[in-house]
């Protein structure tokens, strides 16, 4: 929407950010208003985790809006296709909330909440930016008039049906072109607890259409597969934030806001425990354990010579079982025919198949649209997680020593090229150039 420079307030010695429309926008009317209602719709909220609107001006024609300057980054560069630590995102996820609260309670909706228009600065304070998609809805007061000014007329905006956002974020009513309410913005903040938790979009796909299919549509992989940290409870919180029928979701950011504190506290407290352990480095093997509480139990006060009495037994049992485990003569294990499990229920072609180095995933090669491409599967079963999607045949290599990266031959362009991917999806890496076939991953380096 527009372009920011870093610059200094010569009246009040401060810097500030300002932000220009380009040119070739500045021309279009619509977007020239949606330029000023970002302004007025700013500036109607004071909240510490909105960023603040000083002014809106005009210079030679060029219309301005003076912002405070942030020292930090986008919440997107933070994620960069990883998963947060659960404290900051719990943490970040409590400012976002309070701030969206504090911009609905004024009757301002969003309309394109992610991670690009979330800013977190050097001391982890979140701040939500550009609200130049921001809707104005009425708020009524005791007497029935609206508290708020009117904004520009919305079909002077965006035609009937048109998508106002970006695609992934959007809720099931931005995609369907409908009337929207404060909950779109909570649908769009669930996207983002997802993307934070686990480093990745809850909907993907090759096109807008085949993203628009999977939020009307389909049910998100569950957050503890892709990352085996996230509380049971986090996971019910995204979840909610992500129902389909906005009538069934969070009706309120602080409902929302209130869940992440009791996490959070919950938490502190070590009586929430994550939804699932023993990993593949970002994918969980499955649900490995639930949601705990702590249970107090009052200490037993027993004499001295009772607690030295059963050291002492516990030392005697060990040594024993040393003694029986070395010295003693072990039977061989009885001969008979090996169980043998399958992991797969898939029914299309797997090649190259590589298993993780705990043993508890398999990446392998299949065709999609006649094209190889890279996945990974958990040996539990479950529906595979498709890694890469470009042209050129894919043939998987080996997993990294310590499990996060699979690397994979490309062949593109009749040249052999060495890549990596990390398991939990992200962007590949170019490794090496031909010869791949004779080198040997060490850690994340590679010998010959």
């Amino acid at each position: 929407m527009g372009v920011v420079y870093k610059a200094e307030d010569t009246s009040l010695h401060r810097f500030v950010a300002l932000k220009f429309l380009p040119d070739e926008v500045a021309r279009d009317h619509q977007a020239l208003e949606r330029f000023r209602r970002e302004a007025q719709a700013a500036s109607a909220l004071n909240h510490p985790n909105i960023c603040t609107i000083y002014e809106i001006g005009e210079e030679n024609g060029q219309a301005f809006i003076v912002m405070e300057f942030l020292d930090g980054m986008t919440l997107k560069h933070r994620i960069s296709g990883r998963p947060m630590e659960m404290e900051t995102v719990l943490d970040l996820g409590i400012q976002i909330a309070d701030g969206l609260d504090a911009a609905h309670a004024e009757g301002v909706v969003h309309r394109d909440i992610k991670p690009a228009n979330l800013f977190v600065t050097k001391r982890s304070h979140a701040k939500i930016l550009d609200f130049g998609l921001a809707k104005l809805t009425p708020v009524v007061t005791g007497v029935g008039v609206s508290a708020m000014p009117t904004a520009a007329r919305e079909e002077l905006l965006t035609s009937p049906g048109t998508e106002v956002g970006t695609v992934a974020y959007m809720s099931p009513e931005q995609v369907r072109g409908k009337e929207l309410d404060s909950r779109t913005d909570l649908f769009s903040f669930g996207v983002v607890l997802y993307e934070m938790a686990t480093g990745a979009l809850p909907f993907r796909g090759d096109t807008s259409g085949v993203i628009t299919d999977a939020i009307l549509n389909r049910p998100p992989v569950a957050p503890v597969r892709l990352n085996p940290n996230v509380p049971a409870e986090l996971e019910r919180i995204i979840n909610k934030a992500l129902e389909k029928d906005r009538d069934l979701l969070y009706q309120s950011a602080s409902e929302m806001r209130a869940d992440l504190k009791r996490l959070r506290r919950d938490t502190d407290s070590g009586r929430i425990s994550s939804s699932g352990s023993g990993a593949v480095q970002g994918l969980a093997a499955e649900t490995a354990g639930s949601s705990t509480s702590a249970v107090a139990v009052q200490p037993s006060v027993k004499p001295a010579r009772k607690k030295y009495v059963l050291v002492a037994a516990c030392v005697l049992i060990l040594a024993a079982a040393f003694a029986a485990y070395h010295f003693f003569p072990r039977s061989n294990p009885p001969s008979g025919p090996a169980k043998i499990t399958q992991i797969s229920q898939w029914n299309k072609q797997m090649n190259w198949t590589r298993i993780s180095p705990d043993g508890h995933a398999v990446a392998f090669g299949s065709p999609v649209a006649g094209v190889t491409q890279v996945f990974l599967m958990l040996t539990s079963g479950g529906e595979p997680l498709q890694l890469t999607n470009n042209e050129g045949d894919k043939y998987v290599h080996s997993f990294s020593s310590d499990g996060k990266e699979i690397y994979y031959n490309w062949y593109i362009h009749h040249d052999d090229e060495l890549w990596a991917v990390p398991t939990l999806g992200g962007a590949p890496r170019h490794v090496a150039f031909g010869w791949w076939r004779f080198l040997r991953p060490v850690g994340r380096s590679f010998i010959m």
